[in-house]
């Protein structure tokens, strides 16, 4: 995948740079059981009040359910699709075992005819294998690190995390943010390689409708607003803490209780 920056036709596209996606499949809906109506609410509830601000609009789009349990599969890779919920590519995969088709987060170059598996123990590593934290050499960089059903890390696109140290139980781990953590236990799965689409935060809209497809409204200082709008409105300059829509301080607030 490469950056190309659009031509000079008009104001809105001058500045636009986006990654070619020729190499995705055309067609997304080729198993159409795989791909779910995804509503949007616009950031409304039931009675039409906002209840989430900058959100509404959108283009409509379809979710890809993406498969999340570790469950042992040797697959053939038959399409990567652009996925329009997630920044990474999502690959299409026939299980040689099963004969099912399933979806899984793409990693980065893999192509249409790769191997995945996943396995409890491997010895022979390559990208795209799946297996145990036990298994994976130290010192490897890994994405989708499932500890649990609910804590899940390295999903989004060009991401990934390392393996720093191994202990009987436990390992030490370095995650995309930097930060890293010591409890992660060694029966807990990744996926060799680095997440796709590394290119995504080079990406440049180039104007500010192209954000509104995606379902994101503007955001309007509290000073500009009126009173009835916002604590900071109606020549409320100076004079005054930092507050939310709400009244609540958001700069410094004292978070411990005074005994």
């Amino acid at each position: 995948m490469q950056l190309k920056k659009s031509s000079y036709q008009t104001n809105g596209s001058r500045h636009r740079i986006c990654i070619q996606k020729g190499l995705l499949s055309k067609k997304n809906n080729i198993i159409k059981q795989l791909a779910h109506r995804c509503i949007s609410k616009g950031g409304r509830n039931s009675t039409g009040r906002i209840t989430i601000r900058h959100q509404g609009s959108g283009t409509k789009v379809k979710y890809h359910k993406v498969l999340t349990k570790n469950n042992l599969y040797c697959a053939i890779i038959l399409a990567i699709i652009y996925s329009p919920r997630r920044s990474a590519f999502i690959s299409l995969n026939f299980d040689l075992n099963s004969k099912t088709f399933f979806k899984t987060l793409a990693t980065n170059s893999l192509g249409v005819g790769s191997i995945i598996t996943c396995e409890n123990k491997m010895t022979d590593f390559y990208l795209g294998c799946r297996t145990t934290i036990q298994s994976i050499p130290t010192g490897s960089i890994f994405n989708s690190l499932n500890v649990t059903n609910k804590i899940k890390f390295a999903r989004s696109a060009g991401t990934y995390c390392q393996l720093l140290q191994k202990s009987t139980l436990f390992a030490k781990i370095r995650l995309p943010s930097g930060k890293i953590i010591t409890v992660v236990p060694q029966t807990a799965f990744g996926t060799l390689g680095i997440i796709s689409n590394i290119l995504h935060n080079k990406e440049y809209l180039g104007k500010a409708g192209k954000n509104r497809l995606c379902g994101v409204r503007p955001s309007v200082r509290g000073i500009a607003m009126n009173p009835v709008d916002h604590p900071h409105g109606g020549r409320t300059n100076g004079g005054i803490v930092s507050v939310t829509p709400w009244g609540i301080p958001t700069k410094g607030k004292p978070t411990v209780k005074q005994k």
